[in-house]
């Protein structure tokens, strides 16, 4: 058998924690057009939002169904307040 070789991990390299790590989910948007509208509007009331999906947008512009879905992540307690603007709108 091979002896394999010692892997010495890059200096400073650290993983950065998920951006989504205590926040909670306010809406699912079908596409990339809504999500940024919807960021826009609670970003005006000064709420921090956080997108994610499945897909880098960049890559793949279109999607198929619930493929593209992107997740409205907002802190905890914000949550409520944006879903009452979105609510109104």
């Amino acid at each position: 058998m091979r002896r394999r070789g010692k892997v010495i991990p890059f200096p400073g390299a650290r993983r950065a924690p998920e951006p989504e790590a205590g926040f909670t989910e306010v809406c699912r948007c079908a596409n990339q057009l809504e999500a940024m509208v919807v960021r826009s509007l609670l970003e005006s009331e000064s709420i921090q939002v956080v997108l994610r999906s499945r897909l880098a947008q960049s890559v793949h512009p279109f999607s198929v169904g619930a493929q593209g879905e992107i997740v409205i992540l907002v802190p905890p307690d914000e949550a409520e307040a944006a879903r009452a603007i979105l609510s109104k709108k």
